[in-house]
């Protein structure tokens, strides 16, 4: 899949901080992807997340290609423990987008906790015995 996605001008930008659930579960989600970019559809808002190493993207299922939302700089290598929440700055694209963000905030992770549950292996898994050493061997 590929989808081209435009910036307006940057309005505002906020220090926030993602809980380590959600960010752990997308970066684990994005390993899997072999193209780099995961697209995680949030249907309760309309709304489609792109990930990518470097930021979360938002874009309403109105606007389509334009980005609302993104989520940049995530300061994962300040977490002492992977319990522990990110620090990210939330770059605004368009006015009064405070409801959009709280909610996003709320319907993200379970939109990737719905992706999460849909993933199966490829291949059953296989366990492999190793002869046990006797005592006295």
């Amino acid at each position: 899949m590929e989808i081209s996605c435009y910036r307006e001008t940057e309005i505002s930008r906020e220090r926030r901080t993602l809980p380590a659930a959600t960010y752990n579960m997308a970066v684990s989600l994005l390993a899997r992807c072999p193209s780099g970019n995961l697209f995680v559809p949030i249907r309760s808002m309309q709304f489609l997340a792109i990930i990518d190493a470097e930021e979360f993207i938002f874009i309403d299922g109105e606007r389509k290609c334009w980005i609302d939302i993104s989520w940049q700089r995530f300061h994962s290598w300040e977490r002492n423990a992977l319990n522990q929440a990110v620090t990210y700055d939330a770059v605004f694209y368009r006015e009064n987008q405070t409801s959009v963000m709280l909610r996003l905030q709320q319907e993200f992770p379970l939109a990737l906790r719905a992706m999460m549950a849909k993933e199966h292996p490829d291949s059953p898994a296989k366990i492999i015995k190793f002869p046990a050493k006797k005592i006295g061997d």
